[in-house]
C-alpha cells in the first residue's frame, strides 16, 4: 500500500469537503431524496445516487441538494427518488437507474418537465395543467 503524502491528504480533504457541501441544505432551493434502505441499495440506489451527484456537479447545479433517506415503503419500484423543485410538485420516481437519474436531472430539474415513464406518484390533477405547458 502506498504511503499518503501531504498533498494526497489535502486532495482527499478537498474532495470530502465538496461531498459534504453537496449535502448541505442551506441556500438550496431543490432537493433530490434517494431511498437508501436495504431494498433500495440492493436494487441499485447507490449507482443512482452517484449519477445524480455527478450530473448535478457536471452542470454546476449547486442549488440542488442530494440527500438519502431510509425505505420509502415502495420496495417493488426501487430505487425510488423524490424530487422537489420550486414551482413543481414533489414527484416520486421509481426504478431509477443511473441513466434515469441523469434524465431526471436534465429534464425535471433543468427543463421543468416530468420524466413520465418513471413517475411513480403522480402530481394531483389540479396542477397537471400547469405541467402540460412544459411537456413536449
Amino acid at each position: 500500500m502506498k504511503k499518503l503524502t501531504l498533498q494526497d491528504l489535502r486532495d482527499l480533504r478537498e474532495r470530502k469537503k465538496a461531498e459534504i457541501a453537496r449535502r448541505d441544505t442551506s441556500g438550496k432551493t431543490g432537493e433530490v431524496i434517494i431511498g437508501m434502505g436495504t431494498c433500495g441499495i440492493a436494487a441499485g440506489a447507490r449507482a443512482a445516487f452517484d449519477a445524480f451527484v455527478e450530473e448535478l456537479d457536471k452542470g454546476g447545479l449547486t442549488h440542488v441538494v442530494v440527500k438519502q433517506t431510509g425505505c420509502m415503503g415502495l420496495c417493488y419500484s426501487e430505487p425510488t427518488v423524490e424530487v422537489r423543485m420550486p414551482g413543481m410538485p414533489a414527484t416520486v420516481y421509481g426504478t431509477v437507474t443511473a441513466d434515469v437519474a441523469r434524465k431526471i436531472v436534465n429534464e425535471h430539474i433543468l427543463a421543468g418537465r416530468l420524466v413520465g415513464d418513471h413517475v411513480f406518484d403522480k402530481p394531483a390533477a389540479d396542477i397537471a395543467p400547469t405541467l402540460a405547458r412544459g411537456a413536449k
